[in-house]
């Protein structure tokens, strides 16, 4: 699975899950992201074959659901929250750990076309 992290996302979590073997990219890495709209945004990463990574539940949800509508398509939305999911660089490797996860368990592309998903921790007490 190929993923771009929204503009939220420390380019430190990209580096660390293209060490791992994956292709991701971070919004903040690249001058022509910053900036953009999420439609816009949502547009870039479908072109590109990646789903989102993103914290904006709300603007999100609309977007797939006006592209459930209209016919069109993308590679995937993945929901985090701040709360399982903090923005802080202590808990950078939380997120890396559970994208990790995620990319090795559905490899493929196109894996959740179409679809939105919401990220779980994997250090979660479920998952021990």
């Amino acid at each position: 699975m190929r993923l771009l992290l929204d503009e939220h996302f420390s380019p430190e979590i990209a580096r660390q899950l293209r060490h791992r073997g994956h292709d991701v990219v971070a919004a903040r890495e690249r001058a022509e992201l910053h900036a953009l709209s999420d439609r816009q945004l949502l547009g870039v990463a479908t072109a590109e074959r990646r789903a989102i990574v993103t914290e904006n539940v709300v603007d999100f949800v609309a977007l797939h659901r006006s592209a459930v509508v209209s016919g069109m398509d993308h590679y995937g939305l993945i929901f985090t929250s701040p709360r399982g999911f903090p923005r802080t660089r202590r808990a950078i490797g939380r997120l890396v750990r559970a994208l990790d996860t995620l990319c090795r368990a559905r490899p493929a592309s196109d894996t959740l076309r179409g679809q939105t998903w919401w990220l779980e921790r994997t250090d979660s007490p479920k998952h021990r």
